[in-house]
């Protein structure tokens, strides 16, 4: 996924953020060995910055992403229910896949949450929650 043109694009230690016209936040993560819940901290603060602490729905492409640990999922999943209404999810690696179902599958979300191939098919789903 890259950014439109018309958007300001916020650079974060593990990924890069941007807010399309319909008000989605998008998410495309960076690559890196391992993350961090202070790095998670850190990305938190700024999106609430960037979102004005509003719920919105989410478009992130973890492609990128390596395996998570059980400490950040444990904060993810106190922290995405109060700034998430819906999470399409995005991945054209294996190991960004496993990633992802690993963490849903441990964690349910009180938030719709699907998985994706390609990018208009995600925003043509999460749509209907925004």
């Amino acid at each position: 996924m890259t950014p439109p043109e018309n958007v300001k694009v916020h650079e974060l230690p593990t990924s890069t953020i941007w807010l399309d016209e319909d008000g989605i936040l998008y998410s495309v993560s960076k690559k890196a060995s391992h993350r961090t819940v202070e790095e998670a901290e850190a990305a938190l603060k700024k999106f609430m910055e960037v979102t004005g602490g509003r719920k919105l729905c989410m478009i992130s492409d973890n492609t990128e992403s390596p395996p998570v640990s059980k400490e950040m999922r444990d904060y993810a999943a106190k922290v995405l229910p109060n700034m998430t209404k819906a999470i399409a999810i995005l991945s054209r690696s294996s190991v960004g896949r496993m990633a992802a179902n690993l963490f849903f599958s441990l964690k349910k979300q009180p938030f719709p949450v699907k998985f994706f191939e390609n990018e208009e098919e995600a925003k043509e789903w999460i749509k209907q929650y925004v």
